[in-house]
């Protein structure tokens, strides 16, 4: 039996992979959870294990190539009777019969394996699962909907694009083509090396970060409220008890600690900002799963996200992202720590950086960004000035849906609770 691997979905907001390394030849033979080969993204290199055993039939693109989520790459074939046909043979796809069943669903992390009946011929974009849903209810082949033009991030079919589709259709009327906004044509110098030019190409999860953050800005308005925090009493609350707790928990207690726990408490009483959005629908969600930017040295950025923030006190928070940290900085990280998340924090600060405002990560609906502490002279409430330790924080939102008001009072929420919670109560 023959079996289509897939490239692996490898974040919901990941369109792409590059496959960097293959780990097998045609005409190997390969064990179950054996590794097959390699893919970079924007967040993070995995390692894609086999999900049967069999023998490699065909490998459909080499190593560099940068291939869409869902697009064939491999064949492989468990019957290890059948003669093996080689890379030059008719493409595993044409010759497959339809009537093969599917195999046993993979692990999350392993290409997905898919029955090789007509698949194959469809279209090899990525449609989310309404618009497949939308399409078949509207009797819309995929070959059919492979025309309909996206607007969506990356291009692609949103419910409003296959609505408008389907209502030209009815109308007889030839649909207009619905092009995805693009950024401008660059018209700067051409670059060539000499002796005092050097050109270095961008890596594969360089050029993957590029192509997604030059999305995001082309598909969320982005709005930035900014503030400034009184850190002082947590400063000296830190001061006082980080040796108990690391003694206590055997990590270092820091201020991304407290900063997250008051962004759950926000995000509780403004959910909106924990949504997202699909076409013209706001996609509410119960759970709140909170991404924390870490700056792996050599390998980029990545995002891991803490499953169920809202379910967990400051001290689950802290040992949460302890975890998260060490395995990022193991390149241990599995696709589900990396997926799922709903709103995002990242700390500039640690960089000495006063204000950022950072980009927001597909399909979420804002991130959260604070600069480094500093001792600043501020005039109090009773008209003295003191000195005390100030930090600016940025929140950055899809003004899509948040207003500059929901935007405003939610970096407020955030500040008030920094600023007046009583630290030695949460521990």
């Amino acid at each position: 039996m023959r079996h289509e691997i897939v490239m692996p979905q490898m974040g919901e907001s990941i369109t792409t992979g590059t496959i960097t390394k293959w780990h097998k030849v045609p005409g190997d033979k390969i064990a179950l959870d054996e590794i097959l080969l390699e893919i970079s993204t924007d967040k993070v290199e995995s390692e894609i294990p086999s999900p049967i055993e069999g023998r490699i039939e065909e490998l459909l693109f080499k190593e560099g190539d940068t291939v869409d989520v869902s697009k064939l790459i491999a064949v492989i074939e468990d019957d290890l009777s059948v003669p093996f046909k080689g890379a030059g043979g008719a493409p595993a796809a044409a010759s497959a019969p339809a009537s093969v069943a599917k195999t046993e669903a993979p692990k999350a992390s392993a290409p997905a394996v898919t029955a090789p009946a007509a698949a194959a011929a469809e279209d090899d974009r990525f449609y989310t699962p309404l618009v497949k849903a939308m399409a078949k209810d509207a009797g819309i082949p995929m070959s059919e909907l492979a025309s309909v033009k996206g607007t969506g991030a990356a291009g692609r079919v949103n419910k409003a694009d296959f609505e408008t589709y389907v209502a030209t259709r009815k109308s007889g009327a030839t649909p207009a083509a619905a092009k995805a906004p693009s950024a401008p044509a660059y018209s700067g110098p051409v670059f060539s090396s000499s002796d005092r030019v050097e050109i270095i190409p961008m890596d594969n999860m360089r050029k993957t970060i590029a192509r997604n953050m030059q999305a995001s800005k082309l598909t969320s308005p982005h709005v930035n409220s900014i503030d400034e925090v009184d850190m002082t009493n947590l400063v000296k609350f830190r001061e006082s008890f980080k040796k108990q707790f690391e003694k206590e928990e055997g990590m270092s207690l820091t201020y991304t600690h407290f900063i997250l726990y008051a962004i759950v408490q926000a995000l509780k009483e403004f959910p909106i900002v924990n949504a997202s959005i699909d076409g013209d629908n706001i996609v509410m969600k119960k759970d709140i799963n909170l991404g924390c930017a870490v700056a792996v040295p050599g390998n980029g950025l990545v995002v891991p996200v803490i499953k169920g923030a809202d379910n967990l006190n400051i001290r689950g928070l802290a040992r949460a992202l302890d975890v998260l940290v060490k395995k990022a900085k193991t390149k241990k990280l599995t696709m589900d720590d990396l997926t799922g998340g709903t709103y995002t924090f990242t700390n500039n600060g640690s960089f000495g950086i006063l204000i950022a405002t950072p980009v927001i990560l597909q399909p979420q609906l804002g991130i959260f960004c604070v600069g480094t502490i500093q001792k600043r002279p501020v005039v109090t409430k009773d008209d003295a000035i003191a000195i005390r330790q100030m930090m600016y924080a940025t929140h950055t939102y899809d003004h899509r849906v948040i207003d500059g008001e929901i935007g405003s009072k939610f970096l407020r929420h955030v500040i008030n609770t920094l600023q007046t919670m009583d630290p030695a109560a949460l521990f």
